[in-house]
C-alpha cells in the first residue's frame, strides 16, 4: 500500500494570510495549488496545498466551526541555534507563549507556542535524523492521558509498514501507573508523528480543526484504511472520520486531487456535489461524476 500523510489545517476565513507567512518562514517551501470548491455547506470554499520544509500541508477556509488548540501541534526539529531563534521570534509575533525558549530537562534549548493564527509549534534546536523536520505531535490529555501506547500500537497496526521509532515513559515521581507513556514517535508507513501525554488537566481535546488527510491510490486501500480508523470511531460526511480516540483523518482518493488541481471547475463542481452526500468515498462514482453524461 502507499499512501500520503498530510496535516489538513480548517481556518475561518485566513487561510491565505497564514499559509503566506508560513511559507515565509521556513525553508524549501511553497504553494502547490489553490482551489476553489462551490456550492458546500460552506460556500466557497478556499482549498490550499503547500509544502513548509519539504513536508506537505493542506488548508481550507470554511468557516468558523472548529477552533485551533494545543491538542495537535508540530514539532519542528530545528537543528541550529539560529534557525530556533529566528522562528521563535517570528511565530511569537501576535501569539502566545506556553513554554518560554529556554533549556529543558530534555533538551539545551525549546519553546512551545501558539502563533496569531492559533497554530500550536514546539521548537526544538535539535535535529531530527529524516528529511521530514515539522513532525505533527498529538496530545493525549484528562482522561485519555494513559492512552499513548495503546494508541501508538493501534496506529502502527493500521498503516503497513510502521514502527515506533520511540517510547519515554513517565518517571516514578508523576505517580503514573508504571509504564504509561509520557512521549513516543512512530513512523506510520514513512511519516512521522509524535503522540505525547500530558499528566495536566486541560480544556481542550481533538477536534476536526487539525485533521490528518490519508491519500489512497484506489478503493481497496480507501476501504482499508477507512474501515480500520473507524473502529470504535465515528463516520462522518465528505471522507472524514474520528478514529476511537477522537483524532479526525481524511480518507481521500488520489483521483480527488487529480480533480482539484486539474482546472475543469464544471467537473469538478459536479464532483463536489457527489461527494457531499458521502460518507465513505466511492471512487467509481466521484469518477463518473467528474466526467459527466457520455
Amino acid at each position: 500500500m502507499t499512501k500520503t500523510i498530510t496535516p489538513h489545517l480548517w481556518f475561518d476565513k485566513n487561510a491565505a494570510d497564514a499559509v503566506t507567512f508560513y511559507i515565509s518562514l521556513f525553508e524549501d517551501s511553497c504553494l502547490n495549488n489553490h482551489t476553489v470548491l462551490t456550492g458546500t455547506p460552506s460556500g466557497d470554499v478556499d482549498v490550499l496545498n503547500f509544502k513548509l520544509w519539504g513536508s506537505p500541508f493542506m488548508a481550507i477556509n470554511a468557516g468558523p466551526l472548529f477552533k485551533f488548540n494545543q491538542s495537535i501541534s508540530f514539532f519542528v526539529y530545528c537543528g541550529s541555534e539560529e534557525k530556533i531563534d529566528l522562528l521563535y521570534n517570528k511565530l511569537c509575533e501576535g501569539g502566545t507563549v506556553m513554554m518560554p525558549l529556554d533549556k529543558y530537562d530534555w533538551t539545551t534549548k525549546y519553546a512551545w507556542v501558539q502563533d496569531k493564527f492559533g497554530i500550536s509549534w514546539q521548537l526544538d534546536v535539535d535535529e531530527i535524523k529524516s528529511d521530514q523536520k515539522i513532525v505533527p505531535a498529538l496530545m493525549f490529555a484528562n482522561e485519555k492521558r494513559e492512552l499513548v501506547k495503546e494508541a501508538i500500537d493501534h496506529y502502527t497496526a493500521v498503516f503497513p509498514g510502521s514502527r515506533i521509532l520511540m517510547e519515554y515513559a513517565y518517571p516514578p515521581t508523576f505517580n503514573m501507573p508504571a509504564g504509561t507513556l509520557m512521549f513516543s514517535q512512530v513512523k506510520l508507513s514513512g511519516y512521522i508523528m509524535n503522540v505525547m501525554s500530558s499528566h495536566m488537566k486541560h480544556d481542550f481535546d481533538f477536534n476536526e480543526a487539525i485533521s490528518m488527510v490519508v491519500t489512497c491510490k484506489d478503493q481497496k486501500e480507501l476501504d482499508h484504511y477507512w474501515n480500520r480508523l473507524t473502529e470504535g470511531g465515528q463516520e462522518q460526511p465528505c471522507g472524514w472520520l474520528k478514529d476511537r480516540y477522537g483524532v479526525s483523518w481524511q480518507i481521500v482518493p488520489r483521483d480527488m486531487e487529480e480533480m482539484m488541481t486539474a482546472g475543469n471547475k464544471e467537473a469538478l463542481s459536479r464532483a463536489t456535489q457527489v461527494m457531499l452526500k458521502m460518507k465513505k468515498f466511492d471512487i467509481e462514482a466521484l469518477q463518473k461524476a467528474y466526467r459527466g453524461p457520455a
